[in-house]
């Protein structure tokens, strides 16, 4: 009897280091496997982002290939916005700054959706309130449709009124060389948040 209740303790002590070693194991595992997405599409899930041809700040043409040669930031907003667009590029220029800080490079892009009002001039004078890197892009409208139909954004101009405003998809979508569309941010992600989903992309690159 004696002997029946040593080996059932053994079992049980066995049985007990094995549950502690596999929870060890699996807290290792949550630490070591933290996805790097915010939005949690599935990679390789999306058909978002593609081909480009719009007009910079300094009224060159530019392309895609052009513009995203580093892992970059891409908003669409209009310089008349007066409520998400000026706190997204604000936002986004400050996760730029907090990623230069940790040794990666990002390139915060605006693409303007009201290319009636936003002429290259009024483009540069917008991006220069925010980065001193972000591109500002703007185009005709077919130009800036074709754009935005590939990010899957919306707009639309929401009066008839010469001071109108715009109705927009408010998304900043995360763009790697050579890999495309990796991920998008909403209003509510802070910098810091960015900036820490945005490193682990480029360093699992």
């Amino acid at each position: 009897m004696v002997r029946l209740y040593t080996n059932i303790a053994v079992l049980l002590i066995a049985g007990l280091l094995g549950g502690m070693a596999f929870f060890v194991y699996q807290g290792q595992q949550i630490v070591t496997t933290v996805p790097c997405s915010i939005s949690q599409i599935p990679p390789g899930g999306s058909t978002i982002g593609g081909e480009f041809t719009l007009i910079d700040q300094t009224g060159q043409t530019v392309t895609d290939k052009d513009v995203l040669g580093k892992p970059s930031l891409v908003y669409f907003g209009f310089t008349s916005c007066n409520d998400v667009c000026p706190i997204d590029n604000a936002r986004n220029a400050a996760a730029v700054d907090l990623l230069q800080a940790k040794g990666f490079a990002v390139t915060p892009v605006f693409i303007s959706i009201d290319p009636e009002r936003d002429t290259p001039d009024v483009v540069a004078a917008y991006v220069k309130g925010f980065h001193d890197n972000m591109i500002g892009l703007t185009g005709s409208a077919e130009q800036v449709k074709i754009a935005s139909l590939a990010y899957k954004t919306y707009y639309k101009r929401a009066s008839s009124r010469p001071d109108y405003q715009m109705d927009h998809t408010a998304f900043t979508y995360l763009v790697m060389p050579n890999q495309g569309f990796i991920d998008l941010y909403r209003p509510e992600v802070t910098p810091a948040e960015m900036a820490n989903s945005v490193s682990c992309f480029i360093k699992a690159a």
